[in-house]
């Protein structure tokens, strides 16, 4: 059985300013942002992760290397954020007040629709991620990974796994730099364990 240690990167600029859609953005972290990755180095103390992967996006990065406390981390685009389109660096009001149809569709049906209408689709998404931890069970399949992504990809999958309509994806809370860990079996059914874990 795989055991999946997951985390969003900690806080961005982005992040801290009216929640900006950052998707293929590359923004460093803020200084909470570090604190906040810092604060899961001390929770993982102890721990022994057979590998350390992260999307190849600054914030994702720096917040793997200093959550697990190594410089070897291993970079995957298909950990990147999901590409937003037009929704790239604005607010969910700003871009509902310019085109309020297109959030309908995509929350609607997230599955098939594009986001910010140049986008990615949902499945477009599901499918790349899966195909990373596919792989990763086949490397690991009784071994402990630290993953750091972002919460639009970390939510679509978990969703998706969870048989959960992907227009639900949004139901599920992922905080900056918190442990959600869940595993995966042979057959690839995946088992929530920790959601948001600050212990």
């Amino acid at each position: 059985m795989l055991n999946v240690y997951l985390l969003r990167h900690g806080e961005t600029a982005y992040n801290a300013d009216g929640n900006r859609y950052c998707g293929r953005t590359d923004i460093e972290l803020t200084q909470k942002g570090i604190l906040q990755a810092n604060l899961v180095n001390n929770q993982l103390k102890g721990m022994s992760f057979d590998a350390v992967y992260s999307s190849p996006l600054k914030r994702a990065l720096y917040t793997a290397e200093i959550a697990s406390g190594l410089k070897t981390v291993q970079t995957d685009v298909r950990l990147i954020e999901v590409d937003f389109g037009e929704w790239e660096g604005k607010t969910k009001e700003e871009f509902i007040e310019e085109k309020a149809s297109l959030w309908t569709y995509w929350m609607n049906d997230p599955e098939h629709t594009r986001a910010g209408g140049t986008g990615e689709t949902g499945a477009n998404v599901v499918s790349r991620v899966d195909d990373f931890y596919k792989e990763m069970l086949d490397k690991y399949p009784d071994g402990n990974i630290l993953v750091v992504g972002h919460n639009g990809i970390n939510r679509l999958y978990l969703a998706h796994k969870l048989g959960m309509s992907l227009k639900y994806y949004r139901r599920i809370v992922q905080e900056n730099s918190s442990i959600t860990m869940f595993s995966l079996d042979e057959h690839g059914e995946l088992n929530l364990k920790l959601l948001n874990s600050k212990i």
